[in-house]
């Protein structure tokens, strides 16, 4: 690890595969809160960040999903668009976007040399090495900032807002799509603390937009936004959003807004996408009223209705018929278990999952446990892993009061013999669910759709 990052006469990053792995070797420094290590590189690079407009998004679930939205838009409409999101599904490039493609491994690989002695620079200093995430979001201000010129650039956080390296940035709207209970070993165990913590990421005089619905947590946005002196759109009370229907897979809803009304078809399956749609919308009539975007309604409709985001209720098998989701907290829990049977029809439901040992598991189960007939555990590929058996563990104490009576109950700790387990007992009426942690759904994934050189991580 030192040679890594302490002695400044390390070999020069010669390839991609040096660059990703010098930058996940900075994992074991964890989740840091603060943003002193990410000032003082930025402030070494030239603050390239004031350059660039953001529209940061903020929440416990369905921050991709929004920024997704908000991309296919602003693309459809003719604007160039940076996206940074994180975890990635595929590779690590997937991370940081330029108009929907990756960034180019050579262009990585230059931008990781570039930031490296500065990194070990700091890391020598009192404030200790910046982290993995702190690394790449400066190499992902670099890469907009001095390769691409995006006109805007959609800016996901990585864990709660108001320490989090990503609110470095003065965006010209924020959105925070909603509030539930994840990395509460980071954020607090109340919906408030949470809440104090995404709202961290509203700034004076500039828009937010959101769609929580918990009075608690409406409570502390507003008097964030009050504090700021800033306007809060929030679902409910600015704009309204109501399902029209669901056709051949699309669901239509009803926008309504304080600028304009629009019924909007999106292909996204779920009703939480109704949420994030609406608030990507909101967002996006923000940047129209205020910011002078052109965003004409034929292509605003159209770059909703062709959102895609990988991982989320994406139907990847027919046969058999195989969705992966990645529900792996409670409020995601709740969304999934409603939105299968508006989707598919079935006679059983399989699911295959594994978590992370920092979650709500009790409260996942819950949910899930009802409408499942057979649930097979398992153990992602990851540090962090959460042991299969100790997931059973709360499963089964939860059985009597939540589960179908003929519930099945499977532990197995290798996640590829669980998933031809899944296979095989899955019959063409039968369904089949991978859900949890991200780092499970992404390994599924590219075994289901053969992609041999994917990676994944946070």
């Amino acid at each position: 690890m030192e040679e890594m990052i302490g002695s400044g006469n390390a070999a020069p990053l010669g390839s991609y595969t040096e660059a990703v792995d010098w930058i996940n070797g900075l994992i074991p420094f964890g989740i840091r809160p603060g943003l002193e290590r990410i000032e003082l590189l930025m402030e070494k690079l030239g603050n390239p960040h004031r350059r660039l407009k953001f529209i940061h998004v903020a929440g416990t679930n369905g921050k991709g999903s929004t920024c997704a939205f908000l991309t296919s838009v602003l693309l459809k409409s003719g604007y160039s668009v940076g996206t940074f999101t994180s975890p990635y599904i595929t590779k690590f490039t997937n991370r940081f976007q330029y108009n929907g493609t990756d960034i180019p491994e050579d262009t990585l690989t230059a931008l990781a040399a570039k930031l490296r002695p500065l990194v070990e620079e700091i890391a020598a200093g009192e404030l200790g090495s910046p982290t993995m995430f702190e690394v790449a979001t400066a190499l992902a201000i670099l890469y907009y900032a001095e390769y691409c010129f995006p006109d805007v650039v959609v800016w996901e956080t990585g864990l709660g807002g108001r320490l989090d390296v990503t609110n470095i940035v003065l965006p010209v709207v924020s959105v925070i799509t909603n509030v539930g209970h994840d990395h509460t070993d980071v954020l607090g165990d109340t919906l408030e603390k949470i809440a104090f913590e995404k709202a961290g990421i509203i700034k004076p005089g500039v828009p937010v937009v959101s769609c929580v619905s918990q009075p608690e947590v409406i409570a502390v946005l507003k008097e964030r936004a009050e504090a700021c002196r800033t306007k809060l759109y929030l679902a409910g009370e600015d704009f309204t959003y109501e399902l029209e229907g669901i056709e051949e897979g699309v669901q239509s809803f009803n926008f309504k807004g304080p600028f304009r009304d629009l019924q909007v078809g999106i292909a996204m399956k779920g009703e939480h996408q109704l949420s994030n749609a609406a608030g990507a919308m909101m967002a996006l009539e923000v940047l129209r009223q205020y910011m002078a975007f052109m965003l004409d309604d034929e292509d605003v409709l159209e770059g909703f209705k062709d959102t895609f985001w990988a991982g989320r209720l994406e139907e990847v098998s027919q046969h058999p018929r195989i969705v992966l989701d990645g529900a792996h907290n409670p409020e995601g829990a709740e969304s999934l278990a409603r939105s299968l049977p508006q989707f598919y029809q079935y006679g059983k439901l399989n699911l295959l999952m594994g978590m992370l040992a920092n979650k709500h598991h009790e409260s996942y189960f819950k949910h899930i446990l009802p409408i499942v007939d057979t649930l097979i555990l398992t153990e992602p590929d990851f540090r962090k892993k959460m042991d299969a058996e100790e997931l059973q563990a709360i499963a089964e104490s939860l059985r009597e009061k939540y589960a179908k009576d003929h519930l099945e109950i499977i532990v197995e700790r290798n996640w590829g013999k669980a998933l031809q387990l899944l296979q095989s007992i899955t019959s063409e009426k039968d369904l089949a669910v991978v859900s949890g942690t991200l780092y499970l759904i992404s390994d599924v994934r590219s075994t289901l759709l053969q992609q041999p050189d994917s990676e994944k991580g946070w």
